[in-house]
């Protein structure tokens, strides 16, 4: 500690010297933090990426829209069918065009064409419906049991696309609870759906039903990876898995003097 003129010490006036190696510390801790928050933001931007993003939402909902458009229209349960199948088809070919993913199209006429099917079978127009809020219930259902015997399955899609695979199952205990909040988190918001549009359902109301599908298609969904993407935020940044075909790291020459 300094003194200043007259013997007061420097600390007296608010100033307060830190050593080198002090200030070397801080620094380091400093971009430690830095880079694990960046770790943990990255890893939180592969939510949208695993639900194929917004493309994807929008393959999967305008096929319903087309659906009870047409349906008004022509009063016709085939053709209405036919009109979201094909819909369906195109954004399938457009993707294989492209060269993009096909997974979340392929998905999309996957349900359409099991709800054409049953609505063309029994002639009733809200049956093209029933594949979806059969599915809905059963991915809460998935969701929910995932959770409950500590694989939840955002860690599962998301392991893959951040790279550290099921490292977060024992590794990184803190990411395994955020993944397990975040889980949890979808039951409640996709489980909104078939709360309210199964009743409608068996009121056979064609309609309502029909545009209320279409408008909790995206919304919902954005929500629960909003509220994801806010969970691992504040979680730990993820291990990186280390892969089989990976050479793995030599350990550090040890200095001379250290032999």
């Amino acid at each position: 500690m300094s003194n200043q003129p007259g013997g007061e010490p420097a600390t007296q006036f608010g100033v307060v010297e830190i050593a080198p190696g002090e200030q070397a510390a801080r620094e380091a801790a400093s971009r430690e933090v830095a880079a694990r928050e960046a770790a943990s933001r990255e890893a939180a931007d592969t939510v949208m990426k695993a639900f194929g993003g917004v493309r994807g939402m929008i393959d999967m909902t305008l096929p319903g829209l087309v659906f009870i458009v047409t349906y008004n229209i022509t009063h016709q349960v085939p053709a209405a069918a036919w009109a979201a199948l094909g819909l369906s088809g195109l954004f399938v070919v457009a993707r294989l065009a492209r060269r993009e993913t096909v997974q979340h199209a392929f998905s999309g006429v996957f349900g359409v064409a099991i709800g054409a099917w049953i609505s063309m079978k029994t002639g009733k127009a809200e049956n093209f419906y029933l594949p979806g809020l059969l599915w809905n219930v059963g991915y809460c259902i998935g969701l929910a049991v995932s959770a409950l015997v500590r694989w939840p399955m955002i860690g599962l899609m998301l392991g893959p696309i951040t790279g550290e695979m099921f490292t977060w199952r024992k590794e990184n205990p803190g990411r395994l609870a955020a993944y397990t909040k975040a889980t949890w988190a979808w039951v409640v918001i996709m489980g909104i759906k078939p709360v309210i549009l199964f009743p409608l359902y068996f009121t056979h109301n064609v309609n309502l039903l029909g545009w209320l599908k279409v408008a909790l298609g995206i919304p919902p969904m954005l929500l629960a990876m909003y509220v994801t993407w806010q969970i691992l935020l504040k979680a730990p940044p993820p291990i990186k898995a280390q892969l089989d075909d990976e050479p793995a790291e030599e350990p550090a020459e040890a200095p001379p003097g250290d032999r």
